[in-house]
């Protein structure tokens, strides 16, 4: 546990930024395949990929709205 003096926000900040782009490397990825191949199943895999790293990222950002 960690006492209430330890602000931890800058490091939370900066997983933020870090899951922020992920989901847009990611994105990137999925994106290139699908237009290389609609049906690839790869592509496919990744963007739920995306849309789970997308779900934690908005979740940080909660998270650091209430801090």
């Amino acid at each position: 546990m960690t006492s209430p003096e330890c602000d931890e926000t800058p490091e939370l900040s900066s997983l933020a930024a870090v899951l922020d782009d992920l989901v847009n490397r990611v994105s990137s990825i999925s994106g290139r395949r699908v237009v290389l191949d609609p049906d690839d199943q790869l592509a496919n895999e990744l963007f739920e990929v995306e849309r789970l790293l997308s779900g934690a990222s908005r979740r940080m950002t909660r998270l650091l709205r209430q801090r």
